[in-house]
This record gives C-alpha cells, sequence and structure tokens, in this order.
C-alpha cells in the first residue's frame, strides 16, 4: 500500500515524475492565492465559509476552510509547507497519496467541526500537518531507502511544526 518509488527507474521518467508531482502541489497553492487575491480585491471575507465547530452552518466549513485565508501573511506561511510537503508525499507515495490526500483533507476538517474551540476555523495548515505526519511516519515505518530519505528532509524542514500543535495563541487554531 505504501509505496516508495523504485531505484531501478529511469532518471529522466523520475524528473518527470517529480515535476508531474511539484506542479499539483503548486497548482493547488496557486489557486490558494488566486482565492485571497479576489477575496483581497474585491475587499470581502470568506471566513463565514470556514469550520464552525459544532454547528450546521459550520459543516461546509470542512470542504471550503481549506481554500481560505485570513491574510497574506497566513497564506505565505502555508505555502512552502504546501508546496514541499505536498510533493513529497505525491512523489514518494503516489498510490498511498490518491487515499491519504482525501482523508488528511476531510479527516482535519471533521476533526475541527467535532473538537475545534467555538469560533470560525480556516487555512490549510490541517493539510500541512497531515502530509508532514504521514510522509515522517511511513519512512519510520517502512525503512527503506527514499522513505528515510523523503521522512529525514521532511523531518528536518518542518519536525518544528509539531510545536504548532500546541495552541499558542487564542485566534489561532
Amino acid at each position: 500500500m505504501f509505496n516508495a518509488p523504485s531505484s531501478t527507474e529511469d532518471p529522466k521518467h523520475n524528473s518527470r515524475r517529480i515535476q508531474r508531482c511539484f506542479l499539483i502541489a503548486a497548482g493547488f497553492t496557486a489557486l490558494l492565492w488566486l482565492i485571497r487575491i479576489v477575496e483581497s480585491i474585491a475587499g470581502i471575507s470568506l471566513a463565514e465559509y470556514g469550520i464552525h465547530p459544532g454547528s450546521a452552518r459550520g459543516l461546509a466549513g470542512i470542504l471550503l476552510a481549506p481554500l481560505i485565508h485570513a491574510s497574506f501573511s497566513h497564506l505565505v506561511a502555508n505555502t512552502a509547507p504546501l508546496i514541499i510537503l505536498g510533493t513529497a508525499l505525491l512523489y514518494g507515495y503516489p498510490r498511498s497519496a490518491r487515499i491519504v490526500v482525501p482523508v488528511v483533507y476531510l479527516g482535519t476538517g471533521l476533526c475541527v467541526w467535532l473538537f475545534g474551540r467555538h469560533a470560525w476555523h480556516i487555512g490549510a495548515s490541517g493539510l500541512s500537518f497531515g502530509f508532514m505526519l504521514f510522509v515522517f511516519t511511513i519512512g519510520a515505518i517502512r525503512w527503506d531507502r527514499k522513505a528515510i530519505a523523503l521522512s529525514m528532509m521532511v523531518f528536518f524542514l518542518y519536525g518544528g511544526m509539531l510545536v504548532g500543535v500546541i495552541p499558542g495563541r487564542q485566534e489561532i487554531s
């Protein structure tokens, strides 16, 4: 189920594959930027389409919250992790990614809806945390060279994200 690319792949094919994975992750992130830019130009806030725990109105946020960011700085903070971790997940575990991406996308939103504090929650941080946790954990479990390399890269770049799970400021979930 958890598959890393074989070491016997053609380097040219491998290069195209990593480019394709990068473009998918960057394309999703570009969509987030487009939404934030339109929000800014139109002078509107889409925060009310985020997740509001325990409320029927907040259920739509399970699908929409990762697409909405409070500010450009909020989006900047999510951009590099989404691109790097998304690329690592798609490249390292292409078959598993078909399951992991929707589970992380919907699962983090559902958990916030069930257990979050009563406020509007928006942003794609849950995706970054989920992708990081998956790539790191599977690398530790599989224990093959590519999985370990991806796991170590993710840990060294984003291991500090684990501290972000502990709430530090009241307004940030």
